[in-house]
Parts: structure tokens; C-alpha cells; sequence
């Protein structure tokens, strides 16, 4: 009998109101996070510390330590490696109904008894509120878990044909090696799945979180332990991320990169890989989601209201710090002042502050990198002349307890604007104002301004409108958004990834992504063969 397993289903969101039991619950474990956690490197199973500590501190109380990492050395990268090797014969040797079973059961135990830790951990080691924490750090990565698991069913499912005499079949074959998994602070959902989907093919995998991300990372890997995951299958390392990346890359077993995170750290990996490519026992799959400069496009025909909404939690949803986030936006003459009676009040009613408090609806930037980066966009905004634009509305940036940039919303008057091209990864958008006569030269614009394409939305009534504006910007996003903000993919509903400088666009959570990390084989077996090697046309007339 065929293995099959359970119809997958999107994790109910929590909705953690006022006297729900949910809320009490994360509220008693929110104040029982007292203590720096300890957070050791987790290599063939076993803790691994060293002494190097980095803190790991709360972005909206940066002088809350909330845990201390151990810093790996070459050595340990080295035996990372080794130990995904030596686990990857037994653990590709399972059938898959074996390996994804460890990945359903890890489902439920972050649906049940994980849920709390998992979202203190990333409440407070990412400042996500506890909305952003659920949707992410629970509800995504149960889903991640139970799709996956589902389209790895699927996978060998279709079968060539086999002529009379023949049987032909197709087997799905871990890569050769192992899958170096990098993965980004603003997603805990991401950076579980990013060395399990290849784990499910049979992979294994050495994975580099964010250094912001330990806390909650120290948690998946405990549920990953609790679901019966075998030690080494998944090896999870801390430290310098160019040492440890340039080991990793030189590794003659470097199977694949499954990656998300900045354009910029992408190029050097595709890079390496490159300078490298002779050494390699087989050429590495490279799978990257990268940057985004995402758009909200808005047509005279929009809806005011769902148009500003859109705005406001597309743009300052976790602080703006997510790829899909609304950066850029194209609203026409005709609207822009009504857009603003409505839009302005409520972003002024938005409240910035610990996420520990749960009438906030903002946090803060992850650390003071980010904040310095984004700070200088505000500056950027700021210093505007008077025929060069305005910041609508956005005080000033304040880290003396926390990494508070406040909801920034910015008008240029040049379309091409730094303002409108670069990336700025924070609660900063930027609007052009156009000429409804020059609607066309706006829809180039949102298609020609920026090397990224990775989300973007529209808003309008007419359905040829919809219709025209799709096809214009078919190539602008690869999650394209119709009468919605352009965040919030949902595992199942909306496979997530882009193209041009946004990535691979391999699509998250999709059959399409479990396909990057299986080596097909096509066997042959000829069940009466033949036994003289002359062919009949060579016989005597």
C-alpha cells in the first residue's frame, strides 16, 4: 500500500484578544523569559559551545540581553560538514514517508506544546509583535512542514510510459553532498524551512541563521529534535559569516545554497560558487530569494479606503522589515488628496513600542545597523528642497532604549529618486505623484525603475484595467498583488519568490522548490532482452 499522508491545512491564526486563553498563556511565558539564554551551535546532534559569546539582545530594549551565542571557528565548520555527510547515507536511505513523518509531527509539536516558546522567543529576539510572530514563527512554518510534506508525495507521482516489455520509472535522488542553508532575521518561518525542505528529499544540510535570529532558531531546533529528526541531518552553526560561507563554498561536497537574504551576500555566493565550479563533485543547485523594492500601484478607479489600508499595513507591518514590503508607490493626481485625508490619520494613530506591550502595532529595526541604514533614508527624506518633495508625516528616528524608527511616508516629486529605487528594508515609503494623462509613463516607471521583482499590487475597479495593468506588470513581481497589500503570502495559496535582482523566484513553499533539491534517475528494466546483437534489417534479402 501506497503511503499517503494527511491532506495538509493552513494553521489557524490565533488571534490572542483580550480574555482569550491564548493571550494569558504567551503573557505568563513572555514574563518567565527572565534569564539570558544559553545558545549553543547544535552539530551532530550535541551542543557545541566554545566561549566566543555574541549577545543576543532585544531590538526594543537593546540593553536586554535575552541570550548569548557561541561563536563557531573554522574547525567546527568543518565538522558541521562532516557530520551531515556521515548522517546522510541513513537518512537518504529512508523511504520519504519516513523522513517527511518527522516534519508532521514537528508541525503539531509547534502547534501545541512549542507554540508559546517559539513565539516569546521571536518576540523578543526579532521585535515582532505577537500578530507578525503568530502568522510567522507558528502558523508559516506548520505550514512550510505539511505542505511540503504533501508536495514531496506528489513529486513521484508522475511516471514516463512503459512499452510492452519495458518497465521505465523516474526516482527522486537526494543531491550529491550537502545543502548550505543561509537564512535572514525577519523570518523565523523561513529560516526553519530552509534547511528542511531540502532534509525532506534526503538531504542534509549545514545551516547558517542570522546572528539576530538565535533565540528562535534555538527553538526549531529543539522541535526538530523532539519530532525525531536523526542528529546531523540538520546542523546549525553560528559565527563569522564569510568564514564560515567561504568554507562552505570550497567544500568539494557543496550539493546547493537554499538562501534568502540580501541581494548583495547572494551575488558572493553565486560568486564563489563560480570561482570554484571545477572543484565540485557536482555542479550546486543555487535556490535565492533576495531584495525587493515592491510596489502599490493605484489606477483612478481605486478604492480609497482598501488603497490606503493596503498602504499602512504593507509598508509598516514588523517595522517594513520584510522582502514583500511596500516601498514605492504610484498614486494619481486625482486621488492623492483624498488618499491623504484618509491615510495620514491613521498612520498617526499607529503605536511604536515594546512588543511586550500588545496594544503596539510597531516595534523596532533589528539592531543598530539597520537602524543607522534606515535612519539615513529618513535624513535622505528630511533634507528634501521644497520642489523636490516632503515627508508627509515620520518623527524622528530614536534608539536610546530601542531601534525606533517611526512610520515614515515620503512624496518626491522625480519618479527615479533614490528614494523610489533603493531598497531601504524599513517603515519608509516613498510616493510619485502622476498625471492622470500620463498613467502610461507611471506603469513603465513601476516595471523600469528598480533591478528587483519580487511583489507588487494594484488597485483599481475596472476589470479591463486589471486585466491591462497584469499583463503590463507581468514582469515587475513575482507575487502580483490585485486590490490587496503586497505582503502576506500564504503557504499553499500563494507559492512566494521573484525574479530579476529578487531571486531564483523557485517559489517557497511549492512543488517547484522541493524540485531543486531531488537528482532524478530513470531506470530502465527490459524483462526479456535481447540475446543476438544483429538487428533484422541486416538479414539476406
Amino acid at each position: 500500500m501506497s503511503a499517503r499522508v494527511p491532506p495538509p491545512k493552513n494553521e489557524p491564526v490565533k488571534a490572542y484578544a483580550p480574555g482569550s486563553p491564548e493571550r494569558k498563556s504567551i503573557k505568563a511565558t513572555l514574563a518567565a523569559c527572565k534569564e539570558s539564554a544559553d545558545l549553543p551551535m547544535i552539530i551532530g546532534g550535541q551542543p557545541v559551545r566554545t566561549g566566543d559569546l555574541m549577545p543576543v539582545r532585544a531590538p526594543h530594549d537593546h540593553a536586554r540581553e535575552v541570550g548569548r551565542a557561541h561563536r563557531a571557528t573554522e574547525k567546527n565548520v568543518h565538522q558541521a560538514i562532516k557530520s551531515a555527510l556521515d548522517a546522510k547515507p541513513s537518512w537518504s536511505a529512508l523511504h520519504w514517508s519516513e523522513r517527511v513523518a518527522v516534519f508532521l509531527r514537528a508541525a503539531d509539536l509547534l502547534a501545541g506544546p512549542f507554540r508559546d516558546r517559539m513565539n516569546a522567543a521571536t518576540m523578543l529576539g526579532q521585535s515582532k509583535t505577537i500578530h507578525q510572530s503568530e502568522i510567522d514563527a507558528v502558523c508559516e512554518l506548520c505550514d512550510f512542514w505539511r505542505f511540503n510534506a504533501h508536495y514531496v508525495q506528489g513529486l513521484g507521482t508522475d511516471q514516463p510510459m512503459s512499452p510492452d516489455g519495458v518497465w521505465n520509472q523516474v526516482e527522486l535522488r537526494p543531491l550529491d553532498g550537502f545543502v548550505f542553508a543561509v537564512s535572514p532575521f525577519n523570518f523565523t518561518s523561513i529560516a526553519g524551512n530552509l534547511p528542511t525542505a531540502p532534509a525532506m528529499l534526503g538531504n542534509v544540510a549545514v545551516w547558517k541563521p542570522a546572528a539576530t535570529q538565535l533565540l528562535s532558531a534555538q527553538v526549531i531546533m529543539e522541535v526538530l529534535e523532539a519530532a525525531g529528526l536523526p542528529p546531523g541531518v540538520v546542523n546549525m552553526l553560528d559565527g563569522d559569516p564569510a568564514m564560515v560561507g567561504d568554507i562552505a563554498t570550497q567544500s568539494p561536497d557543496l550539493g546547493g545554497i537554499h538562501f534568502t537574504g540580501s541581494t548583495a551576500t547572494f551575488h558572493h555566493l553565486w560568486g564563489a560558487v563560480g570561482r570554484n565550479i571545477s572543484s565540485y563533485k557536482q555542479y550546486p543547485r543555487l535556490v535565492g530569494e533576495t531584495g525587493g523594492k515592491d510596489f502599490i500601484f493605484a489606477h483612478p478607479s481605486a478604492d480609497l479606503d482598501a488603497l490606503a489600508v493596503a498602504i499602512l499595513r504593507g509598508s509598516f507591518e514588523y517595522q517594513g522589515q520584510k522582502c514583500s514590503a511596500a516601498s514605492r508607490i504610484y498614486i494619481p493626481e486625482s486621488l492623492w488628496k483624498r488618499l491623504q485625508e484618509r491615510l495620514l490619520p491613521m498612520i498617526a494613530e499607529i503605536k511604536m513600542g515594546s512588543v511586550e506591550d500588545f496594544s503596539s502595532f510597531m516595534g523596532a529595526v533589528i539592531d543598530e545597523r539597520a537602524f543607522k541604514k534606515i535612519s539615513g533614508y529618513h535624513a535622505l527624506g528630511k533634507a528634501l528642497g521644497k520642489a523636490e518633495g516632503r515627508v508627509l508625516t515620520g518623527g524622528a528616528p530614536d534608539a536610546s532604549k530601542g531601534y525606533f524608527i517611526p512610520p515614515t511616508l515620503i512624496e518626491v516629486s522625480d519618479p527615479k529618486h533614490r528614494l523610489m529605487r533603493e531598497e531601504i528594508f524599513g517603515p519608509i515609503v516613498t510616493a510619485w505623484v502622476y498625471p492622470d494623462a500620463r498613467i502610461d509613463e507611471a506603469v513603465e516607471l513601476v516595471d523600469t525603475t528598480t533591478p528587483y521583482g519580487l511583489t507588487g499590487a494594484i488597485f483599481a475597479q475596472d476589470r479591463r484595467v486589471i486585466a491591462d495593468l497584469s499583463r503590463r506588470l507581468q514582469n515587475a513581481a513575482g507575487n502580483f498583488y490585485i486590490n490587496d497589500k503586497p505582503t502576506g503570502a500564504v503557504v499553499g495559496q500563494q507559492p512566494f519568490g521573484g525574479s530579476r535582482a529578487s531571486g531564483t523566484n523557485d517559489k517557497a513553499g511549492s512543488a517547484w522548490n522541493l524540485m531543486r533539491w531531488a537528482s532524478p534517475r530513470a531506470i530502465k528494466e527490459t524483462f526479456v532482452p535481447p540475446r543476438d546483437w544483429r538487428y533484422p534489417f541486416m538479414g539476406e534479402p
